[in-house]
């Protein structure tokens, strides 16, 4: 998805970009799997992504959780993605993220999610995991609902095409076809549904109120048991989905933008200072990695990593 990134990223001046590792916060491999996505917007879009860190809200105090928000308000490009997302909106809803993503969008920012965050976007979301691994009965989980802050009153479905089981469906992001209606038959009358295809974005462009798709395959509309397909690179009107008008400022009326506080002469020493900090820690830990203490190491790297700092290892010299 890179061209898609690229486009998103040309929309804005001078991007300000950040990671937001939650949907999966409960895993082991947090500190990894937050390195991984920030070298690939490193390498392949030559983005430096700060890395946001808020795993469980229970575990985060009061001031961890604004200090997460007002990060996410002062960004114009927000990108979250693999995990959870049931364990996503645990921590999300309580936090009244819906809040702070509405505000970027007020200021003219993109908010990315793919995969697990993308099914939080929507009114409702099915615990997926839950279904396709545990065997849980059918449901629906209250979502953020930053589509219908929009205006467009839907679920919000990835992995539309998803054929890993191969002779199981695992379509309609694990769930299958067969259980998929009967969760539709669960919803409310007015809530349809946006399916999107694998390697493919729907692009909402609330300007020109508009849906574009782009990547490798398509999206669907399903409401009121049809489904129309949205080609691949078809641009469609929201008001030909069913969605009310909302203007910027009505988004902007959910939560100000946060003011950044220092000016950007202090932000220049700031960083400049956090460069010359984690130079000196790689020291640190590249000299404890050559006497074996990999634990004091690792400790480091996690630190530098949870920080928005890429460390990639090189192999110990042996003697």
């Amino acid at each position: 998805m890179t061209r898609v990134h690229r486009s998103l990223l040309a929309r804005l001046d001078a991007p300000r970009a950040v990671n937001l590792n939650t949907p999966f916060g409960f895993q082991e491999n947090v500190p990894q799997m937050t390195e991984k996505l920030l070298a690939y917007f490193s390498t392949s879009l030559h983005l430096e992504m700060t890395a946001l860190d808020l795993r469980r809200y229970d575990e985060a105090s009061p001031e961890h959780r604004q200090d997460f928000r007002d990060a996410i308000r002062r960004a114009n490009y927000v990108f979250a993605g693999p995990g959870s997302p049931s364990f996503a909106l645990r921590q999300w809803l309580p936090l009244q993220l819906v809040d702070d993503l509405a505000s970027v969008l007020a200021q003219g920012g993109v908010v990315c999610f793919s995969s697990a965050a993308a099914l939080t976007l929507g009114r409702l979301t099915p615990p997926v995991y839950e279904i396709y691994k545990s065997g849980a009965g059918l449901e629906w989980l209250p979502g953020l609902d930053l589509m219908g802050a929009i205006g467009l009153n839907c679920v919000v479905l990835p992995h539309y095409n998803n054929a890993e089981g191969r002779d199981y469906d695992t379509s309609r992001c694990y769930i299958g076809e067969r259980r998929w209606r009967l969760l539709e038959e669960m919803l409310p009358a007015d809530v349809g549904v946006l399916g999107i295809d694998e390697h493919t974005a729907a692009v909402i462009d609330l300007d020109e109120r508009t849906l574009s798709v782009r990547g490798k395959g398509h999206a669907h509309w399903r409401h009121h048991g049809t489904v129309n397909d949205l080609a691949n690179a078809s641009v469609v009107a929201l008001d030909d989905l069913g969605a009310e008008a909302r203007t910027l400022e009505a988004l902007h009326e959910l939560a100000p933008p946060a003011v950044a506080p220092i000016d950007q002469g202090e932000v220049v020493a700031l960083r400049e200072a956090q460069a010359k900090l984690a130079d000196a820690l790689n020291t640190i830990r590249a000299g404890a990695r050559a006497q074996g203490l990999y634990a004091f190491a690792d400790e480091i790297r996690d630190a530098l990593t949870a920080a928005g700092v890429v460390v990639r290892d090189a192999a110990v010299p042996t003697t």
